[in-house]
């Protein structure tokens, strides 16, 4: 395939992402810090080079980091991702984080290169079996120029409006998910005082009405102690997300908040 692919931040998420697009054809020039990160990449194809500007010298750019002063630190100021690429490039960043940045990132560079916000929902393992799922925000044009590439590891994308509307999906998204897992976490207790085994309550809700997303989850991680254990240090970043993010428009959470807030799992 002719067109060239940049990347930045190939971390637990990134590094699959890689390796699809590789797969799927794409000339990859990826910045990475890590040398057995660097290492892994060359011997899967990829092009790995020392400097985020090298990596944005690319037709379309994927940044997939961490959180917002990752995102600022990668794609702002006068050697970012956005002062390397060219007019013409996309650049999608798969960060979760607030809407507020993104737009003060593409308000730096009006004339382009284009940005685009692209959270996404699923897990490394969704990403190495072609199945994660992305929403896209900003200009029609450039999403749909992204859309080809992003296929490669991404089997449900979703056009959700302009520039941070996608963020705003996934942080309702998120509060909604740590919320279920929340009154899950609740049922349980309901359960344990009836004399109901956790997972053989797990068991059940995956053939019953009462079954969710959250509560597969749960089951699938092994129990609600390693649920905690994995996904809460990710759902406290994204709730957090959501709350300074509400905040800053002056949007109340409500009941949904408090559930967050008071359920079983530590996530405030």
């Amino acid at each position: 395939m002719s067109r060239v692919i940049g990347f930045v931040g190939a971390g637990q998420m990134g590094e699959p992402m890689v390796v699809r697009l590789v797969r799927a054809g794409y000339r990859v020039v990826v910045y990475a810090r890590r040398e057995p990160v660097r290492k892994r990449l060359r011997e899967c194809g990829a092009e790995v080079v020392d400097s985020v500007a090298v990596a944005a010298a690319a037709d379309i750019v994927i940044v997939c980091v961490f959180s917002d002063a990752q995102l600022v630190e990668v794609v702002g100021g006068p050697d970012g991702v956005l002062a390397a690429a060219g007019p013409d490039t996309v650049v999608v960043s798969h960060t979760t984080g607030a809407v507020s940045t993104v737009k003060q990132l593409a308000a730096t560079h009006p004339d382009g290169p284009v940005l685009l916000d692209g959270p996404v929902s699923g897990s490394a393992e969704d990403i190495a079996a072609g199945k994660l799922t992305v929403l896209l925000g900003g200009p029609a044009l450039a999403v749909e120029a992204a859309r080809p590439v992003l296929e490669a590891y991404a089997r449900t994308i979703v056009a959700t409006g302009g520039l941070g509307s996608a963020l705003g999906v996934k942080l309702v998204n998120n509060a909604l998910f740590a919320a279920n897992a929340q009154l899950v976490a609740l049922g349980a207790e309901v359960g344990r005082r009836l004399g109901i085994e956790d997972n053989d309550l797990l068991d059940a809700l995956a053939a019953c009405s009462g079954n969710s997303f959250a509560a597969s989850s749960i089951r699938r991680t092994g129990g609600f102690p390693k649920f905690e254990q994995l996904a809460a240090p990710f759902l406290r970043k994204d709730v957090a997300a959501c709350v300074a993010a509400t905040a800053d428009l002056g949007v109340d959470l409500g009941l949904l908040g408090t559930v967050i807030a008071d359920g079983p799992f530590e996530l405030g």
